[in-house]
């Protein structure tokens, strides 16, 4: 490390002389211990901040090597702070303190934030060209310390080929501190460069029923799809309000979970078949309610339910790559037994997240940081 350092002569930042300090003494965390290191520190003969060459040209996170700063933000980011701090000790033989695995995370997710405008990151090699972009939002909650459960975001920008095999997908994650604004500007960023690279495919927005996602996603995309399964759930539930035997129901709903997905116009036909259900037989209780539910669904995303044409044009008629990013970028990480949360802990981990689960990404930041620096 001490390779990184200058040999005490003064130096220019920014167009301002600065000279050194002499040396001073500081400890560093490497993954192999601890190293006690005399570097110089420099300054302005007006005083006001220091600076150390060492720290800059060795691209030390805080006081940590960055091996080692990645080692524990990868650890962080996947499992618990008790898990991880045990993991480096049986593993790598280091004995770190939750609040030291804590802060290497934090100070790593705001390099990752302070370069989000700067840094492209490129896609892992595909295999075949790009046809289709589909977009996804949702939000699933978690706890946090003071308000209770609240909803954080996740996205997902996923590559099709022409046969609508899924060759990539980029998640991102953020949690509720200033509403859906954050998320969305993230999301934003992101998008305008695949707009950039992707233009020409075909953009679309596959989502659940939620009102407050289409307007966003429809400002992105050239079409929008209903999630099929969303659909399917609700023809299952309107069986019992259309057959009057409770052996004929499942038979009806697989009859028609088929045409709702192979037969053209076979959305707008089974709605008028509920609809004629619905005043004919005039059922109760709830068999009414999930017949009046199912009807009102279809009625508000009818277009959006064109399933036969979108596979025939191999675009993707599920939201299921979204729905399981929430799963295994906030779930799985976020909510496990006992866990509370603010929103800078949150917004640490989901950042993190986001670059490790997207595919190269990972490796692509911290390859930046060892050429760019901070």
């Amino acid at each position: 490390m001490e390779e990184f350092d200058t040999d005490g002569s003064p130096i220019l930042l920014g167009g301002i002389k600065l000279t050194s300090k002499g040396r001073v003494v500081k400890n560093y965390q490497s993954p192999y211990g601890e190293t006690v290191i005399q570097r110089h520190v420099y300054q302005s003969s007006e005083g006001g901040a220091t600076f150390c060459p060492l720290d800059q040209n060795a691209r030390i996170v805080s006081s940590t090597t960055p091996r080692f700063a990645k080692m524990c933000s990868s650890k962080y980011a996947c499992l618990n702070s008790i898990s991880a701090q045990k993991d480096l000790s049986d593993n790598h033989g280091r004995k770190v303190s939750r609040c030291y695995l804590q802060d290497i995370a934090q100070a790593v997710a705001l390099i990752a934030e302070a370069k989000e405008d700067h840094w492209k990151y490129a896609e892992p090699e595909l295999p075949a060209s790009v046809a289709t972009v589909a977009l996804g939002v949702d939000g699933t909650c978690l706890l946090y310390c003071e308000e209770g459960f609240r909803q954080a975001m996740v996205g997902t920008i996923s590559l099709y080929d022409v046969m609508g095999e899924r060759l990539h997908t980029v998640y991102l994650g953020a949690p509720p501190e200033y509403g859906k604004e954050q998320f969305y500007a993230l999301m934003e960023t992101e998008l305008q460069r695949y707009k950039d690279r992707y233009g020409a495919a075909d953009w679309v927005g596959v989502a659940d029923g939620a009102h407050d996602q289409w307007p966003w996603l429809e400002r992105w995309t050239d079409q929008s799809i209903l999630d099929f399964w969303h659909a399917a759930g609700y023809l299952e539930k309107a069986a019992a309000g259309v057959c009057p035997s409770r052996q004929g129901r499942t038979a009806w709903f697989e009859q028609c979970r088929d045409r709702l997905k192979e037969e053209p116009g076979g959305a707008k036909r089974l709605l008028n078949e509920m609809k004629n259900a619905l005043a004919q037989r005039q059922p109760r209780g709830v068999a009414r309610k999930d017949l009046e539910a199912a009807i009102g669904y279809f009625e508000n995303h009818l277009p959006k339910m064109d399933y036969a044409r979108f596979r025939k044009d191999c675009l993707p008629i599920g939201s299921g790559v979204t729905e399981a990013a929430c799963k295994t970028m906030v779930k799985q990480r976020l909510c496990g037994s006992g866990m509370k949360w603010t929103y800078s802990g949150a917004a640490t981990v989901l950042r993190l997240r986001s670059l490790i689960l997207t595919e190269g990404r990972w490796a692509q930041f911290w390859n930046k940081i060892n050429r760019f620096g901070f």
